[in-house]
């Protein structure tokens, strides 16, 4: 007796068939395989195996690439037909790690969840990886460079690393959104998916955007955390972001009573503090425990804002203590911080994909003028450039500008959640807000005190049941118990 066919199982029929027909045009397949890339939790049914699809879907001669895939079963005997796809942020971040996790993703209680890599990162095949990158950012770390050495150092970097990636045969034209949003549609295809939910953070909201612009026939809802709109022009406004986030954070800390009793005129100190040494550097000597020897670097303003930004979400509620320490000459921390130079530098990995997106996609659309002004504008971080990567690294790399379209906003009527952190300079409250006028069918909410990817913050998983929720009744606006009881943080005071 043939059983009911799941979209599990088609997917299993559908690749036995393709060995057996000749392939006029070419389709893109599903091969389930019994070697992962992480070890799964014990008990959680999933079928692992990869996507085959074109390099570069506009070349009828592209070659095939394969893109790792995880479907892992719901925990509930009856599951919602609509599984959640999820893919992660970046550009150049892995999705495969999160197969680990599985247990803690509250999505598997009421459907099926999938992960897929995006195509050139780690577990892709192939890997657009440049080791040369990290090694130019690790050498320009531990010397004294010029800043005309370090782009020299850098530019050299992404040649021989274009160079390397080129020789194998890999069309670096063939990773962007487009292409990576068209993955998610053949694998929807392939494996039979009459409806489905998207779960998206950082960057990966802009393939979301995508794909309700170009895929939009089967999306049932989509989760947007953190979203990075196709329309903003992200390396114009990250300096001026970072600096509107410290300020609110300040702000915070000024009007409640006891942070401001600890730590009066924190954001002006704060402030003339970056910018006195932004002309005349601070200097911080770390022993180097590779060698046993004392290292001297020389922090500016644009070094020392690492204060906020390598704060978490649960590290927010610490940092005007951490300024403090910094202001009273307590280099406790900046040391630790630097101590991380020491370790050996990576293996770049997804940085070439990184760059591919980044290049055809971001930096074709930055004023040059307005880059210039924001890397001079403000006195607390002058010299800070705003670009991601500098035009003469995006002329070596060499990859083809997007269209006019990619950089426009998106209309749709599907329903959409909005999701954003309150202090996230990277993808500030301020463009989720803006999305609403074209997203007719979406809510935005904002964590009070959070950072970047709320979705993400396991010391909470508020934002997590928020999405699941969601998932549930897309037509409501999401509302758990556990969002009414976040506050602004209780910052430390001692």
């Amino acid at each position: 007796m043939i059983g009911k066919l799941t979209y599990t199982t088609v997917f299993l029929f559908l690749s036995t068939l393709c060995f057996c027909q000749v392939e006029a045009t070419f389709e893109p397949t599903f091969k389930a395989s019994e070697k992962t890339t992480h070890k799964i939790p014990k008990g959680q049914e999933y079928t692992f195996g990869y996507l085959e699809v074109l390099e570069n879907r506009k070349d009828p001669g592209s070659r095939r690439i394969q893109i790792p895939v995880y479907i892992f079963k719901s925990r509930n005997p009856n599951p919602k037909p609509d599984p959640i796809i999820y893919t992660v942020g970046g550009p150049g971040s892995t999705t495969m790690p999160s197969a680990q996790y599985m247990n803690s993703y509250k999505y598997l209680d009421d459907r099926d969840f999938i992960l897929i890599e995006q195509r050139g990162n780690f577990y892709a095949k192939p890997h657009l990886d440049c080791p040369e990158w990290s090694m130019a950012l690790h050498t320009i770390n531990l010397t004294d460079y010029s800043a005309h050495e370090a782009d020299a150092l850098l530019a050299e970097a992404a040649k021989s690393c274009r160079e390397r990636l080129t020789q194998k045969g890999i069309d670096l034209n063939g990773y962007n959104t487009n292409e990576i949003a068209a993955d998610i549609n053949d694998l929807v295809n392939v494996l039979g998916i009459q409806e489905y939910n998207l779960l998206t953070i950082s960057y990966s909201t802009k393939i979301a955007q995508v794909l309700l612009r170009d895929y939009p026939e089967r999306i049932r809802s989509v989760v947007m955390d953190s979203p990075l709109p196709l329309e903003v022009s992200y390396d114009e406004e990250s300096v001026k972001n970072l600096l509107e986030s410290v300020d609110q954070l300040l702000s915070d800390c000024e009007s409640d009573t006891a942070c401001n009793k600890a730590y009066p005129n924190i954001k002006s100190r704060f402030y003339n503090y970056l910018a006195n040494k932004t002309k005349a550097p601070l200097e911080v000597i770390v022993e180097n425990p590779a060698y046993g020897k004392a290292e001297k670097f020389h922090l500016t303003g644009a070094d020392l804002i690492t204060v906020f930004t390598s704060a978490s979400t649960g590290d927010v509620a610490n940092v005007p203590f951490e300024i403090h320490k910094l202001l009273n000459g307590d280099l406790t921390s900046v040391k630790e911080q630097l101590s991380y130079l020491f370790q050996e530098p990576g293996n770049g990995a997804g940085l070439g994909m990184r760059l591919s997106v980044w290049c055809a996609e971001e930096n074709p659309f930055n004023s040059a003028a307005t880059i210039a002004s924001e890397t001079t504008k403000y006195p607390e971080v002058e010299g800070l450039s705003p670009a991601v990567f500098d035009d003469e690294i995006c002329k070596i790399w060499g990859v083809q500008k997007v269209s006019e379209r990619e950089n426009e906003a998106v209309k749709s009527d599907v329903p959409v959640l909005l999701i954003s952190g309150e202090y996230d300079n990277e993808t500030p409250v301020k463009w989720a807000a803006s999305m609403r006028t074209n997203l007719s069918n979406s809510y935005h909410l904002v964590f009070k005190g959070w950072q970047h990817t709320p979705t993400t913050n396991w010391g909470n998983s508020c934002a997590m049941q928020m999405a699941n929720d969601f998932f549930n009744t897309p037509d409501v606006k999401p509302n758990p118990e556990c969002f009414k009881q976040i506050k602004s943080p209780v910052f430390k005071t001692e």
